[in-house]
């Protein structure tokens, strides 16, 4: 089942969970097991159920108590944290390519509106939010960031490329920046070109006007299928949070699965 912590993905994030401090006066309840909670909110993401609804006789807990879990951890920048560890190790086993990334973008309706929502101009202005995504040569993201529906592609090209982390795993100085970055005609805009040439980075960007087959598409579609990866995780697919920071919280979690899945494929 999806929404079980394997012993493997366990041993990277158990370390890197805030300690909760011990109440010796007025202890209360015992809280539950930080894994057997992260199963829930995993299954929550996995099925897209609403909170209320998490079958308790799982051994989840209650849904609330899932949800405050979730966004207690926020804080601590766990997730990102675990993103980071388990790029490392794909990048130890040479399995991450950073001699080129590539963006792009997916639309969502936000059903509930809340931070980081705007009227959609692909969907009839309704309210809705974008998964903006950066990802390694392979489609493994490395990094994602969430704006209202309504906020152009082209304005979070330099966010993305600063969001890259420093990857570690290999001898030798950390590398932040990949060699070239791909992307298509809704980055096209030669200010930003001359940024990220500025950067060290050689943009290949599709420009507005020309005709399809320029090539680009034969690195381009990783990027493609990690937005496919994300959606396959039905609570992505329509954002029921009116909290950016619990939607935030599944976007950088679904990242940690993809990731995860890279490393178990190498056997």
């Amino acid at each position: 089942m999806p929404w079980i912590v394997s012993d493997e993905l366990w041993h990277c994030l158990e370390s890197l969970l805030p300690q909760r401090e011990r109440r010796f006066r007025h202890p209360g309840r015992k809280p539950l097991p930080d894994r057997q909670v992260l199963c829930g909110i995993l299954y929550v993401l996995h099925t897209g159920i609403q909170w209320e609804y998490l079958p308790q006789d799982l051994g989840f807990g209650s849904g609330m108590t899932c949800w405050r879990r979730l966004r207690d951890l926020k804080p601590a920048d766990v997730w990102q944290r675990l993103h980071e560890v388990l790029l490392a190790e794909l990048n130890a086993a040479s399995r991450l390519d950073r001699s080129r990334c590539v963006v792009d973008s997916s639309h969502g309706r936000a059903l509930k509106g809340g931070m980081q929502t705007g009227p959609s101009p692909v969907d009839r202005g309704r309210a809705g939010s974008k998964h903006h995504s950066i990802t390694d040569g392979h489609g493994t993201p490395l990094a994602v960031l969430l704006t209202g529906g309504n906020r152009n592609d082209v304005t979070q090209l330099l966010p993305l490329l600063d969001a890259i982390p420093p990857v570690r795993g290999r001898v030798g100085r950390l590398r932040r920046k990949p060699d070239s970055l791909f992307a298509d005609r809704g980055y096209d805009h030669d200010i930003y070109r001359d940024q990220v040439r500025a950067r060290g980075i050689v943009p290949a960007i599709a420009r507005r006007g020309t005709r399809h087959g320029t090539g680009l598409g034969t690195y381009r579609w990783v990027v493609e299928r990690s937005f496919a990866w994300l959606h396959g995780f039905r609570r992505l697919r329509i954002r029921w949070e009116r909290r950016a920071d619990i939607h935030e919280a599944f976007l950088k979690l679904a990242c940690c699965l993809i990731t995860h899945r890279q490393l178990r494929a190498l056997g």
